[in-house]
């Protein structure tokens, strides 16, 4: 008589879990990587930064994609990771006498920090898709065989000098105003009806376009041919602001602390590192990288607009 091993499936969840979240690691490093040649003097004015995410922007079937390598790790990590957060039980603080208290080991205050910055990753991540991919997330409509980008941005003196290094426009009210009858009122009467049609309705889609989030006082609409240059200035403008340079900051180290700390102890669960040797030295490799990467993503927070193109 034999007797079949059946796998739990608590198990086969926590390896998912596990492996999910590497896949986010190696997704955060190429993240802030990325978004460093932003702020960082080295970056020729964010060109770096552009040609990175033109290159991405270009890829076929993009959404896709982002939907089965991004995405949907995300949500099965998340999904997963929310569900652990609520049977959790740190034990390196509130101590109430009916339950484990071990505060004199690091590793018991690593653990609850990865509970505490987990529920920071929950809301962080939502709302920085929210205000990066919808929010403010460039519009954008065909006018002729190139296509425009427009980007709604508060204005400062260092915008008119930006424009000429980047090349991009700036329109303010008035201006778009101009602009709109410039084209209602121009005729060309040596056009087929065809590409008078086609004419029409680009021009068409691009006042929408520069519409789309009517300003306010004080602000511009930056209009460039190049959707990475159009990122820039949306980076830009977001860490342009106090309250954003708060957030993303605790954000970006939360999301460093959680990513390696989940990397080492990823080893172990993996049988990568089994001895106490070989845990101590993953430790130190773990803690460099989120060292070196939590530079790279304050680099982008602080250098972007402040060091790198505030003129």
């Amino acid at each position: 008589m034999t007797s079949e091993l059946t796998i739990p499936s608590a198990f086969i969840k926590r390896r998912i879990h596990s492996i999910t979240g590497l896949f986010l690691v190696l997704y955060l490093i190429e993240h802030l990587f990325v978004n460093s040649q932003a702020a960082l003097l080295v970056g020729e004015n964010g060109k770096g930064f552009v040609d990175a995410v033109n290159s991405i922007h270009n890829l076929p079937y993009l959404p896709v994609i982002e939907m089965v390598l991004l995405g949907i790790p995300i949500l099965a990590h998340a999904w997963w990771g929310v569900q652990y957060l609520f049977t959790a039980e740190p034990n390196s603080y509130g101590y109430t006498g009916t339950k484990p208290y071990l505060p004199q080991y690091y590793r018991n205050h690593a653990y609850t920090w990865q509970r505490i910055t987990s529920w920071i990753l929950v809301f962080g991540i939502l709302a920085h898709v929210i205000h990066m991919r919808f929010i403010e997330y460039p519009a954008s409509a065909q006018v002729g065989s190139t296509k425009n980008y427009m980007v709604r941005l508060n204005n400062d003196s260092g915008l008119e000098t930006l424009g000429a290094r980047l090349g991009f426009e700036l329109y303010d009210k008035k201006q778009i105003e101009s602009k709109k009858g410039e084209i209602i009122n121009q005729r060309s009467y040596k056009e087929s009806p065809v590409i008078k049609a086609q004419r029409e309705k680009q021009e068409k889609e691009w006042l929408v376009a520069l519409e789309r989030r009517p300003l306010r006082a004080g602000e511009v609409m930056a209009v460039t041919d190049n959707f990475g240059t159009a990122e820039l200035l949306m980076v830009r403008e977001t860490f342009k602001m106090p309250l954003m340079l708060a957030l993303y900051t605790i954000f970006v180290l939360s999301a460093c602390f959680h990513a390696f700390n989940g990397l080492w102890t990823f080893m172990i669960s993996w049988g990568v590192t089994l001895t106490s040797a070989s845990q101590r030295m993953m430790l130190r490799i773990a803690y460099s990288i989120m060292a070196l990467i939590s530079f790279l993503g304050l680099a982008a927070i602080w250098g972007t607009y402040w060091i790198n193109l505030k003129q």
